[in-house]
């Protein structure tokens, strides 16, 4: 199957903020002006039409969004990464993949030129420019660049079209396609000849109708037998069902109900999305000698079947007349309507000082771009350091933890004396 796809994408890296100073004539007092570093870029999906499905994409593959540049001096800020925008087939489901294996829906790219912003770059680390204060006016602190969000997902394409041919495999949905519409589906005498869905247009004066095969099913589908839920995933978006059954089936109406069986199983509201009941094969004679008794079995059952021969075309302009007029009836159910895009609250700013093993971790996200950014062997930079986090209030939630002199103190990977 092509509709379905793991990869991971990885937003670009903020540039790191510049520590550097004025060196002009004439200046002897030149101030800090090391500039900000760039946005890393973001990873944008993006629905296109002349995407089909996911045969051209290697499976777990890492796509990336460009870094952003580092600040310079004289105030020069770093240049914004480029975005990276991935371009899949219009009807894709994307999910992100926890640790623990749990997937979390994130957008649905429904239409053309549908796009979500999966994964965004790092904010630029400022520079030393920011830090001046009326005690510290040649600040050698400055940020490292925020890395960008990495996420791992998984895309699934269902199928949009109006009308959905489900049924048995075999039952002749590829060979009604061809007929109706102008699609070569791969039509052979074995199970599961198609193995992902086809789509073909009707059309209708200035109107048109899309048609969808959905592969075929067992009985057991909706536990994965069969293509399982590689068909069924694909039935969720069609608004009418044209249910094909096979009239030299020894029980047609007993197919029918299996099929729908496994549609309520699978998602209790595909069984309940209009269906035209179609018995295929009527060119065939000892179809045609009961199909008397075939149309009293369904009619005993509250069914009236159209009856059809998808390979002479016999009755297949009258079906698709009523599918269309049956489409045009349908009313999408109101309860239905599902979220299609999530949008992530934004990171909140965390301020924190805990005691590990006689070491006092200071949690803080800005100070621990800082930390990686400057060199900590210098003393006066260490006394910078200790001014901005005093400034900040984190100097108090020290002393309330109890940190004395020489006690060692860590922020992110980076430890230091106190």
């Amino acid at each position: 199957m092509f509709d379905i796809l793991n990869i991971k994408v990885v937003a670009g890296k903020g540039g790191d903020g510049a520590i550097a100073f004025r060196r002009e004539k004439y200046v002897p007092y030149g101030g800090p002006d090391g500039g900000d570093g760039g946005l890393g870029g973001n990873v944008i999906l993006e629905a296109d039409e002349a995407v089909n499905n996911f045969k051209s994409f290697p499976n777990y593959s890492i796509y990336k969004a460009m870094n952003g540049s580092n600040g310079l001096g004289k105030k020069m800020y770093g240049k914004n990464g480029e975005h990276y925008t991935l371009k899949l087939p219009v009807g894709t489901m994307v999910y992100e993949v926890m640790e623990d294996g749990e997937k979390i829906f994130l957008a649905d790219l429904e239409k053309p030129g549908d796009s979500f912003t999966v994964a965004v770059g790092g904010k630029g680390g400022w520079g030393n420019l920011h830090y001046a204060t009326p005690t510290n006016q040649t600040p050698r602190l400055a940020q490292k660049g925020e890395d960008g969000e990495a996420k791992n997902l998984w895309l699934e394409v269902r199928t949009i079209a109006d009308i959905g041919i489900i049924g048995y495999p075999n039952v002749g949905k590829s060979s009604l396609l061809a007929e109706a519409s102008a699609a070569k589906p791969q039509i052979a005498d074995y199970p599961f000849t198609t193995k992902e869905p086809q789509l073909g247009v009707v059309d209708f004066g200035k109107d048109t109708m899309a048609l969808a095969e959905i592969p075929g099913l067992i009985e057991g589908a909706s536990q994965g037998k069969g293509l399982g839920y590689d068909f069924l995933r694909h039935s969720t978006r069609t608004h009418v069902f044209i249910h094909l059954v096979d009239g030299s089936s020894a029980s047609p109406a007993e197919d029918m109900v299996k099929v729908n069986n496994e549609l309520a199983l699978y998602d209790p509201i595909l069984a309940h999305k209009p269906q035209i009941l179609v018995v295929n094969k009527i060119d065939k004679p000892e179809v045609r000698e009961k199909q008397t008794q075939i149309a009293a079995d369904f009619e005993s059952i509250g069914v009236k079947p159209m009856f059809i021969s998808a390979a002479t075309g016999e009755g297949v302009k009258e079906l698709m007349r009523t599918a269309h007029d049956l489409l045009k009836k349908y009313i999408p159910p109101e309860d239905t309507e599902t979220v299609k895009v999530f949008h992530p609250q934004p990171k909140k700013q965390v301020n924190n000082v805990t005691k590990e093993k006689g070491v006092y971790v200071i949690i803080n996200p800005d100070l621990e771009r800082i930390v990686r950014r400057i060199d900590m062997t210098d003393d006066n930079v260490l006394w910078q350091l200790r001014a901005f986090i005093n400034r900040k209030g984190i100097g108090k939630m020290l002393e309330k933890a109890g940190i004395q002199g020489e006690d060692k103190v860590r922020c992110g990977n980076i430890e230091w004396t106190w």
